[in-house]
């Protein structure tokens, strides 16, 4: 048996079929965690989440910020989902939709396995957030997610404020905690979350750290897998492996084997024709 983490698919399934086989993959006796970010840019989003779906039974696999935003863009008007790129509509208008759109939805933002020490979120972690912070965090909007009024959530969770405080309440709160799980990259010591820094780390403005460097930050006891980060790369460092290596941008696709004490990276090619990053906001002053 092997466990596997893995970092973001984002519709590219070429590089995917090519990874679980070079790490041949047996759903019989393997698992796999994949940290998020499913679909989106690669072209082949349909097929790879039908190829994550037929995993289930041997796989993990925690929200992305692209996973939730398919997950949105689902509750809209049919004419404004067609108004959406053509790889998420090959999706949005798949006959086992329903299907696959509803698992996506019943997983979680966190995964923890203290047997083995490893936990997996997309994006990050609060500095000041224990591990069962964070599992109590998730269960608040995986429970949300999962419920009548998900509507509500998912056309609201758009924003970047307000800034995290455990003073808060309702959709304020929700959308706070899925920027944390989902989109951070740099924060401050307090923990605010710096949406405009995208580069590697030595490019951030003065007072701002990558996440799992804050000064002050909790000890969580766990490993941590994590992914969304494509300019950081392979990272290994302050507990943390950050497995998102730029595939859909012409890069690699990785995985590491995380049930054994000698760390185990393999490295297959990324998306033939890379995708076409999407152009900068300006910063505000």
């Amino acid at each position: 048996m092997a466990i596997w983490a893995i970092g973001d698919l984002q519709g590219c399934l070429g590089p995917t079929r090519r990874l679980l086989e070079r790490i041949a993959f047996d759903p019989a006796r393997d698992k796999l965690w994949f940290c998020g970010d499913l679909v989106n840019r690669g072209g082949e989003s349909l097929e790879t989440l039908r190829l994550v779906h037929s995993l289930r039974e041997s796989a993990i696999t925690v929200l992305g910020n692209h996973d939730l935003s398919l997950l949105a863009i689902s509750e809209r008007r049919e004419a404004d989902q067609r108004k959406v790129n053509p790889d998420l509509q090959q999706v949005l208008f798949a006959p086992d939709r329903d299907e696959l759109l509803d698992w996506l939805r019943s997983q979680p933002l966190v995964h923890a396995d203290r047997e083995l020490g490893w936990m997996m979120v997309h994006a990050g972690l609060a500095p000041k957030w224990t591990a069962d912070d964070a599992l109590a965090m998730a269960a608040e909007v995986q429970q949300a997610l999962r419920g009548k009024n998900r509507q509500n959530l998912l056309r609201n969770m758009y924003g970047d404020r307000p800034t995290w405080s455990p003073g808060l309440r309702g959709t304020d709160r929700l959308r706070a905690i899925i920027n944390i799980f989902t989109r951070m990259r740099y924060c401050s010591p307090r923990g605010r979350i710096a949406f405009e820094e995208k580069g590697a780390p030595g490019t951030q403005q003065p007072g701002l750290y990558p996440w799992y460097a804050v000064p002050g930050r909790v000890e969580r006891g766990l490993k941590l897998a994590c992914g969304h980060w494509s300019s950081l790369g392979l990272f290994i460092g302050h507990g943390v492996h950050a497995l998102d290596t730029g595939a859909v941008w012409g890069g690699t696709l990785t995985a590491l084997r995380i049930d054994s004490e000698e760390l185990h990276v393999v490295q297959v090619p990324g998306r033939d024709v890379p995708a076409t990053p999407p152009q900068p906001r300006s910063r505000q002053g």
